[in-house]
C-alpha cells in the first residue's frame, strides 16, 4: 500500500549552541522553527493485520527553518551563518535514510487489546546459534565501514578470501552493551553463544556484526551485519521484525514474556550469507514499577532492576547493597592483567570495593548501606582496574531500586556496559531506618506546626533566552497555596536566599523554576518536589535537588519540619517582633508605590518590570507576616488554653490549712 505523505510543521521550537571555528570567535544560538518533510510512504500489513511496517519508497524532500540568535553576552552576536540550513537538511536526510527508508522500516502494531501500560525497559535473552554461506565461492572485499561504536580495534576487509578458511566471530550490540561469541572456523561457523541483554524503552534494535580475524587473533576485519528490531505491543506481547532476502519481511510475534523466538536473517550484503539466532523477552519493565514475566504480572513488591523509576514516593529506609563477585570481565591488554575494583554513586554518595590482583573473575563480598532517594535515583556502578599511570574502565552500568520490599533480598547479575564482556552481582535489599521516625511523627504533626522552606540558590540552569541566559525565579506550590521568590536577573546561578513558610498539612511540595519575561509568559526552565515527610520534628535537610523536565539544573534548599513546644518559654525578639515587620512591609508598600508612579510616567518598560516584581515579593513578604501572626496566635491561645487548665485543676484540690 503506498500513501502521500507531506508533514509542514512551524509550531516547533528546537534551540542549539554553535561553537564557531576561526575566523569568527565564540558562539552563536541556532534555533529550528519549521521542518518540511514529503515522500510516499510504503505501508505493509504483517501478522494477519496485528501490525503495519512503514517506511519511505526514497529519500523524502526535507526542508529546515532556521533563526539565529546570539550565543550569550561574550559570544558572537545574532548572525546568520551561511551552510547552516544545507548542514541540517542533510542531517536529518541521513537520519531518515538510517532508519525509515526502505528496506529499513518502523513498526506500528494494532493490538486487538490495550492494557493502558508503558513499558519502559525491559531484559532480553540473545543466543547466536550459526551462520550458513559465510565464504563459500569467492567473498568479494567489502567497503562498507565498520561499525562507529563497536569495542573492536577492527579494520575493514581488504583483498579477497578465495582458498582460505575463514575465523569468525559475532559482535552483539544493543544500546551501549556489547558482547561477543568465540571464534568459529569454516564458512559454516556454529557459536551457540547467549547473552542476557538490557533493553531502555518499550523498543530496541539488535545488531550483529561479523567480524573475521587472522590466525593471531590480534587483528579483527569487520565483514558486515544485520540487525532485528523489537517493539513492546500494548496487550502485552512483542514484535519482531527484520530485513529479508531481496528486501522482504521478516516478521515474528511472541504473545507473552519468556516465549523463545527463532530467526534466520540474511546478512546485509548478500554473498555473506545468514546468521540464525534466537531470542527470548525475559520480561518487560513498567512505568508503574510492575513487570511483566511469562503471562502474569508482578506488581511493585518485586521490582526489575533495569525499569523505569516507581511512581510511589518512599522515604525513611535504608538501601543495604552487597557488591558480591563478577565474571568474565574485560581487559583491553594482551597480557590479560587485571585488578578490579568497583565504584557505587547513589545520589551524592559514592563507596568503592577494595582492589584485587589479577583476576578477571573477582569475589568482593563487600556491603554498602544507602539512604533511600525517592523520585527513581538509579545507582551507578563503573567497574575499573587499578593501573600505576591512571585507573582502566571496565564497564559502567545502572541500576534502578525504587520499590524494593522490606521482605526480601534481590539477587542479580548485572551487565556491564560499553564492553564485550563482564558482569557484576549485587545482593539488594531495603530495610526501615531505625533512627528516622518519620512516617508516624509526620502522621500525628499534620496541623500543629509548620514547613520552613529556604530557597538558597540554583545552578547550571538551562537558557530560555536567546542571549545564552535567563532571568529565574521559583514559584513553590504547597496545596492550594502559591508563593514566589524574587527574580534574579540574568543569570544561569541565581541566588534567592529567602525563606517561606507553610502550615504542615502533610501534602506535596513542589517547586516550579520559571525564566520571567516582561512581553511574553513566563517559561518553565524545570520543576522538582521537595520530599520532607520524613523529617523528624525540628530537623533540617539541607540538599540539592536535580530539576525535572530539562537538561541540567539543580536548586538548593533547606527544609524543615516546625514543631511547637508548648513547654518552653515564648520568647518575642525585637528585631523579628510583628509590629516591627509590619511596620517595614508598610514602608516597603509605600516606597514601591512611589517607583512605580515615577517608572509609569518616564515610560520606563524595563524599571517598570523591576518595580513589578518587587511588588511581587514584598506581597510575599506580607503573606508571611500574616501567617507568623496566625502562629503566634495560635501559640498564645495554646498557652491560655494551658494555664486555665492548670487554674481549673488547683482550684478544684483541697485548700491547704496551716496551724
Amino acid at each position: 500500500m503506498q500513501l502521500g505523505f507531506d508533514w509542514d510543521t512551524n509550531e516547533m521550537s528546537v534551540m542549539f549552541l554553535a561553537k564557531l571555528a576561526k575566523p569568527l570567535i565564540g558562539a552563536a544560538r541556532i534555533v529550528i522553527n519549521s521542518i518540511h518533510i514529503k515522500g510516499d510512504l510504503l505501508l505493509i500489513p504483517i501478522l494477519d493485520g496485528q501490525a503495519l511496517l512503514y517506511s519511505f519508497e526514497s529519500t523524502p524532500e526535507v526542508r529546515v527553518g532556521v533563526a539565529f540568535g546570539s550565543g550569550g553576552s561574550d559570544t558572537l552576536p545574532a548572525t546568520e551563518l551561511p551552510g547552516v540550513s544545507t548542514w541540517l537538511v542533510k542531517l536529518f536526510t541521513e537520519t531518515l535514510n538510517k532508519t525509515m527508508v526502505e528496506p529499513r522500516r518502523q513498526c506500528f502494531p494494532l493490538p486487538p487489546v490495550d492494557l493502558r501500560k508503558k513499558a519502559v525497559g525491559g531484559v532480553i535473552s540473545v543466543t547466536v546459534i550459526s551462520a550458513s554461506n559465510v565464504g563459500r565461492n569467492t567473498i568479494k572485499s567489502n567497503n562498507s565501514e565498520s561499525p562507529q561504536r563497536s569495542m573492536l580495534g577492527s579494520s575493514k576487509v581488504n583483498g579477497s578470501f578465495r582458498n582460505k578458511v575463514l575465523q569468525t566471530f559475532i559482535e552483539v550490540e544493543i544500546g551501549d552493551l556489547m558482547r561477543k561469541t568465540s571464534i568459529s572456523a569454516g564458512s559454516d561457523p556454529i557459536w551457540n553463544s547467549t547473552f542476557n541483554m538490557v533493553l531502555h524503552g518499550d523498543s530496541g534494535v539488535v545488531r550483529f556484526h561479523l567480524y573475521e580475524c587472522d590466525s593471531t587473533s590480534i587483528k579483527y576485519n569487520y565483514i558486515t551485519s544485520c540487525e532485528i528490531k523489537l517493539k513492546y505491543v500494548l496487550d502485552d506481547s512483542t514484535i519482531f521484525w527484520a530485513i529479508g532476502n531481496g528486501s522482504g519481511v521478516i516478521a515474528k510475534h511472541a504473545e507473552d514474556c519468556g516465549k523463545e523466538v527463532g530467526i534466520v536473517v540474511p546478512f546485509e550484503d548478500s554473498n555473506f550469507g545468514e546468521l540464525t539466532v534466537s531470542l527470548v523477552l525475559k520480561e518487560w519493565q513498567f512505568s508503574d514499577g510492575s513487570i511483566s514475566l511469562g503471562n502474569s504480572v508482578i506488581s511493585r513488591s518485586q521490582p526489575s532492576f533495569y525499569g523505569s523509576p516507581n511512581l510511589q514516593l518512599r522515604t525513611g529506609r535504608k538501601l543495604k547493597v552487597a557488591v558480591a563477585e563478577g565474571r568474565n570481565l574485560f581487559v583491553k591488554e594482551k597480557s590479560g592483567k587485571c585488578d578490579p575494583y568497583v565504584k557505587l554513586q547513589y545520589g551524592k554518595t559514592l563507596y568503592r570495593t577494595k582492589a584485587l590482583s589479577h583476576t578477571l573473575f573477582p569475589v568482593w563480598n563487600q556491603k554498602f548501606e544507602f539512604d533511600e532517594i525517592a523520585g527513581g535515583e538509579y545507582l551507578m556502578i563503573k567497574c575499573l582496574s587499578s593501573e600505576i599511570f591512571g585507573d582502566e574502565n571496565i564497564g559502567s552500568a545502572r541500576v534502578n531500586l525504587e520499590g524494593i520490599s522490606e521482605d526480601s533480598c534481590r539477587d542479580v547479575w548485572v551487565p556491564l556496559e560499553k564492553v564485550s564482556s563482564g558482569e557484576i552481582r549485587l545482593q539488594i535489599e531495603a530495610v526501615k531506618n531505625e533512627d528516622n521516625e518519620g512516617p508516624k511523627n509526620s502522621a500525628t504533626s499534620y496541623g500543629s506546626g509548620w514547613i520552613e522552606l529556604v530557597l538558597i540558590e540554583a545552578r547550571d540552569l538551562v537558557a530560555a533566552d536567546l542571549r545564552g541566559t535567563s532571568d529565574p525565579y521559583v514559584r513553590v506550590q504547597y496545596g492550594n497555596t502559591k508563593k514566589r521568590t524574587k527574580v534574579v536577573h540574568k543569570t544561569l546561578n541565581p541566588h534567592w536566599n529567602q525563606t517561606l513558610e507553610f502550615p504542615d498539612t502533610g501534602k506535596p511540595l513542589v517547586l516550579y523554576v520559571k525564566d520571567h519575561n516582561a512581553v511574553l509568559p513566563t517559561s518553565s526552565i524545570g520543576h522538582c518536589t521537595v520530599e520532607y515527610q520524613g523529617l523528624a520534628p525540628n530537623q533540617t535537610a539541607d540538599k540539592w535537588i536535580p530539576l525535572q523536565g530539562v537538561r541540567s539544573g539543580e536548586i538548593h534548599v533547606q527544609v524543615t519540619r516546625k514543631i511547637p513546644e508548648l513547654e518552653k518559654k515564648i520568647t518575642i525578639e525585637t528585631d523579628s517582633s510583628p509590629l516591627t515587620k509590619g511596620h517595614t512591609v508598610s514602608v516597603q508598600m509605600r516606597d514601591l508605590l512611589k517607583k512605580l508612579g515615577g517608572f509609569v510616567e518616564d515610560g520606563d518598560l524595563e524599571g517598570l518590570s523591576l518595580a513589578l516584581s518587587e511588588v511581587e515579593t514584598v506581597e510575599d513578604a506580607q503573606e508571611e507576616y500574616i501567617l507568623q501572626l496566625e502562629r503566634e496566635k495560635a501559640l498564645l491561645l495554646s498557652k491560655v488554653s494551658e494555664l486555665d487548665h492548670e487554674i481549673s485543676r488547683t482550684s478544684s484540690s483541697p485548700a491547704n490549712i496551716l496551724f
